[in-house]
């Protein structure tokens, strides 16, 4: 099936590339960028397909396609190409499927080049944008507890799942559940799904950076779009420096996750904290998967679900006594 899917998609995106008869061009063969459980990507030139993950909302699909089209919005999100394709409505294999512009990517080569204060910025833009269509949630919280579901299918009883499942465990119910999400901090504009993969410049390959992939997009609460930076420099992943200009650069953006100065962690402890529980529950259901133990990162995001699992622990003792 994957591979129907790929050949439908390179053959749509290679029509889309062109305004005329394609059959006698010089084109290199259609590109996979991506094929994965979420989405599989394939580039044809100029042309990106896209076909969403199967039981995609195909009316969600819609509403945020509407948001990336809005012109308030140009210059931080990438629009689906013009017209809005109607093969967004038209599932492929089952699956909804979307044309885009293709952009450079961040290169993962250059960590030095990576474009956080751009990404930042971005942000902050999205952010201060009302949104002017009924959008659904953000799924933050959605993925996190999908990503603990997928370890524990894929690691049933495993003493190595504990520190994850108590950090889990000590999360607040709104971090868990959209649905119990504070009212006051709900209601923002917000990607979803923020890392630098979900960067290119447009148009390729000096353009402006743009943010792409919408498929997490919703309101919510902003503080999730930088948490897995936030996570990320929490467990010495990410340098300090690099952290505080990414944060410097979304204050003053005017971003609204976060205070405009001073510290910024009473927005950001739970989203990070979620965030480092999201991606060590996926390094351990992907390193299972894989038939190997957890790499240095991968291991790194569990020792630091441990310390969060120990900090909680000694607060609620220190709060009951």
């Amino acid at each position: 099936m994957t591979t129907a899917v790929v050949r439908a998609l390179g053959a749509l995106a290679h029509r889309a590339a062109h305004t005329g008869p394609s059959a006698d061009c010089a084109c290199p063969p259609p590109a996979v960028l991506a094929d994965r459980a979420d989405g599989t990507v394939v580039r044809s030139g100029p042309v990106v397909a896209k076909a969403h993950a199967p039981g995609t909302d195909t009316p969600d699909l819609l509403t945020r396609l509407t948001l990336a089209n809005d012109s308030r919005l140009t210059g931080i999100l990438l629009a689906p190409l013009r017209p809005r394709p109607a093969t967004s409505a038209t599932p492929l294999h089952g699956r909804p499927v979307t044309l885009w512009p293709h952009g450079r990517p961040v290169d993962p080569d250059d960590p030095d080049a990576a474009p956080w204060e751009e990404a930042a910025v971005l942000l902050a833009g999205l952010h201060r944008t009302p949104p002017t269509v009924p959008l659904p949630p953000m799924r933050g919280p959605a993925k996190a507890a999908l990503a603990v579901a997928r370890m524990r299918a894929a690691r049933p009883g495993e003493p190595a799942t504990a520190p994850v499942l108590e950090a889990w465990r000590r999360l607040p119910a709104w971090a868990r559940d959209e649905a119990a999400a504070p009212p006051h901090r709900s209601g923002f504009l917000c990607h979803g799904d923020l890392h630098l993969g979900q960067l290119v410049r447009h148009p390729a390959p000096h353009g402006p950076w743009l943010l792409i992939d919408i498929d997490d997009t919703g309101l919510g609460d902003p503080a999730w779009d930088l948490a897995r930076p936030a996570a990320w420099y929490a467990a010495g992943l990410l340098p300090p420096d690099v952290w505080l200009r990414f944060l410097d650069a979304y204050r003053a953006a005017g971003g609204p996750a976060v205070r405009a100065e001073g510290d910024p962690w009473p927005e950001l402890d739970v989203p990070a904290r979620a965030l480092t529980v999201q991606t060590a529950a996926l390094a351990l259901a992907k390193s299972a998967a894989e038939g190997r133990s957890p790499d240095e990162v991968e291991q790194a995001m569990i020792d630091a679900c441990a310390r969060i699992a120990s900090l909680q622990s000694e607060l609620a003792a220190e709060h009951s006594s």
